[in-house]
């Protein structure tokens, strides 16, 4: 059985990963989740876009451009961040955390919205030849 405080941080993990993360065994996946997740993440002052932000600012300065992905397809899946702030979120990473970190996260941030429009371009497509009832 699952108690309040793991549910609370395995439904913020869900929010900020973009995807369900299921129960693990161990106390560095206790503490990630109990104290991280159910805590860390809920306390207010922030939001989860302005953790996000600090997050992915960390990120780059770690150069950490997969992690990172995670963090923006599911920024962009929750509505949080758009192309254009994507775009100007890697023009102000080239000046704090250096050219080659921010042009390689512009990069990325064109590789998930590319996969994100073709996957939607995808789904439209299959709705489109599903035969109507």
């Amino acid at each position: 059985m699952i108690d309040d405080t793991r549910a609370r941080g395995l439904a913020r993990m869900k929010e900020v990963y973009g995807f369900d993360v299921q129960d693990g065994p161990g106390d560095h996946f206790a503490i990630t989740v109990d104290h991280l997740f159910a805590d860390i993440w809920n306390r207010p002052g922030l939001s989860v876009r302005d953790r996000r932000l600090l997050l992915l600012g960390a990120l780059s300065a770690q150069g950490m451009t997969d992690v990172a992905e995670i963090q923006v397809g599911a920024a962009l899946e929750n509505g949080e961040l758009d192309e254009a702030q994507l775009r100007e979120i890697a023009i102000f990473l080239c000046h704090y955390v250096g050219w080659p970190v921010g042009t390689t996260f512009d990069s990325m941030f064109g590789k998930v919205l590319h996969q994100r429009k073709k996957a939607a371009a995808r789904a439209a497509a299959a709705e489109q030849e599903e035969p109507a009832p």
